[in-house]
């Protein structure tokens, strides 16, 4: 007769990892992962990193994970390595090769090609990517060898700069909005030099706030004695916005849903508006809304602050 296994216990984990996220990974495995060392019981991560790709992957904890849209939203920086002179079928390492030209470029047709892509730009989304077409991403569609006319997307590249060129390896450091696509910005630059390329590596070094310096390996992770000390606070989530401090009798009425008129109350009152982290006594209660006239209306809640 079949036993039927005991279902392991998960912990209510809350915080956020900094994943150094290895190559050959997908995101989802990284998560899985990671989730499995800490005993986790809720768990997401914040904007995929392809396998081919390395670097800055936060992991949402428990209540973070109320905050991960934020990150999904923000800005992000990345490192990228373009080989010129090769495209695949993919835009990465992960195609096959597709078209090789030879390469005569110099640096100054470099530095005015990138001046073309950077502010505003219009990017068709690729193939291979998980963006949907009828309930199917488009990446199954490319695998059965069909391509479907992608409308394209206006993106933002505040950033892109120029670190070194080694023929046929560009290295360039970008910052961009989100939804921007680092394998077409590598694709459209080679073709705007005249020889094709494809991105050979990429690197995420930065997601909104948070940066690589305090990135830890999945290896670091599962070899720390207290691998929960290793992740930073669910407020390191919310760096960005001011700080608001309430009483513990405001905190009360915060967390009961309540607006609060601020002005009529002996708290600071940021001088800006729109959304603020809310803390009573150190102690992160959630996101509010400042609104006109000092008003502060929750929105997001602890819900381990439930009682302040």
């Amino acid at each position: 007769m079949k036993q039927s296994g005991i279902k392991k216990v998960r912990d209510l984990v809350d915080g956020v990892l900094l994943l150094d996220k290895p190559v050959g990974w997908s995101s989802n495995d990284a998560l899985i992962k990671a989730k499995r060392i800490l005993n986790a019981k809720k768990a997401g991560h914040t904007g995929t990193l392809d396998p081919f790709a390395t670097g800055l992957l936060p992991l949402c904890f428990g209540e973070a994970t109320k905050f991960a849209q934020d990150l999904l939203d923000a800005d992000k920086s990345y490192e990228a390595v373009v080989h010129l002179g090769q495209t695949t079928t993919t835009g990465d390492t992960e195609g096959a090769v597709t078209l090789t030209c030879a390469v005569d470029v110099t640096v100054d047709q470099i530095m005015a090609v990138l001046a073309r892509f950077r502010g505003p730009i219009a990017q068709v989304p690729p193939m291979y990517s998980a963006l949907k077409r009828d309930g199917k991403p488009l990446y199954e569609y490319a695998r059965a060898g069909i391509t479907l006319e992608r409308e394209a997307r206006l993106v933002t590249i505040h950033e892109l700069e120029f670190i070194a060129y080694d023929a046929p390896f560009l290295t360039l450091s970008v910052t961009c909005s989100k939804g921007t696509y680092i394998r077409v910005l590598g694709e459209d630059i080679g073709q705007a030099l005249g020889c094709g390329a494809h991105l050979n590596a990429l690197r995420r070094t930065r997601v909104g706030a948070l940066v690589m310096e305090n990135m830890v390996t999945l290896a670091q992770l599962n070899e720390h004695a207290a691998p929960r000390d290793l992740l930073a606070p669910v407020d390191a989530l919310l760096s960005s916005f001011a700080p608001v401090a309430l009483t513990l009798e405001l905190a009360t009425r915060f967390l009961q849903g309540q607006r609060i008129a601020l002005g009529k109350e002996s708290v600071a009152i940021p001088e800006q508006l729109g959304r603020v982290r809310v803390y009573c006594d150190a102690r992160l209660l959630g996101t509010g809304n400042m609104q006109e006239y000092g008003v502060l209306a929750p929105e997001r809640l602890i819900a381990t602050s439930a009682t302040p």
